[in-house]
């Protein structure tokens, strides 16, 4: 039965994860952002030897649950000895910073698909145009190619951060006190988990709403005059 004495030190309990769930939420975004471009780029390239392992590491990481990954790059880095003495330890032994970086390389994976589609929806005309006006090509895909692409994955660029946001909930499974972490522990200590994660599941739905309210904004802004 709903106790709504509880409600509230289930929110203070809870709230003590959300800016870390904010923190891997928009690190792990913008890793795989970031990592997402010259992927896509691979898997639309005309070499087999930059398109063969852009896909490959696709299928890997599409078709592989993000837990799996997280606990391959947590634990099972550390027993690599080169991993251990390499200057990227330090990081790699923080939970926080393999929470990250395992949602950001899935996320880059999905993204990636998604600007490669994109772009290959994009007319080859374009391209043939742009050679025979002179324009190099990384102008043209810098000027020309790469904004028709984004503006068209915008809306799913969206679904793709909240689809982050919920993956960050599997960083407590590596001790990562984020929200779900902090309400683990709080029902461990109450025996009070739909107080607890009625809370948690209403702070983490006010977050998608927030960011899909951002992202439609964005498409707006980004939308062609008159379409």
């Amino acid at each position: 039965m709903l106790s709504l004495d509880l409600l509230e030190p289930a929110f203070m309990a809870v709230k003590n994860g959300f800016l870390l769930t904010v923190s891997i939420t928009l690190a792990s975004f913008g890793l795989g952002q970031i990592l997402a471009l010259p992927i896509s780029l691979a898997l639309t390239s005309e070499r087999c030897s930059l398109r063969l392992p852009a896909s490959t590491y696709t299928f890997l990481v599409r078709g592989s649950p993000l837990l799996v990954q997280l606990f391959i790059i947590y634990y099972g880095l550390g027993q690599i000895e080169a991993v251990r003495n390499s200057v990227l330890w330090p990081v790699l032994r923080s939970p926080v910073y393999c929470a990250i970086l395992a949602i950001g390389l899935n996320s880059a994976a999905y993204s990636a698909e998604l600007l490669a589609g994109a772009i290959r929806q994009l007319p080859r005309g374009q391209w043939e145009a742009g050679r025979a006006l002179g324009i190099r090509k990384w102008v043209l895909l810098m000027k020309i190619i790469l904004p028709q692409a984004y503006r068209a994955v915008i809306p799913a660029i969206g679904n793709e951060l909240v689809l982050v946001m919920k993956g960050s909930t599997l960083a407590s499974a590596v001790t990562v006190m984020e929200m779900t972490g902090a309400a683990r522990i709080f029902v461990a200590r109450t025996y009070a988990p739909f107080e607890t994660f009625l809370i948690a599941g209403t702070i983490y739905l006010l977050m998608g709403a927030l960011f899909g309210r951002i992202f439609r904004f964005v498409e707006v802004r980004a939308a062609i005059p008159g379409r």
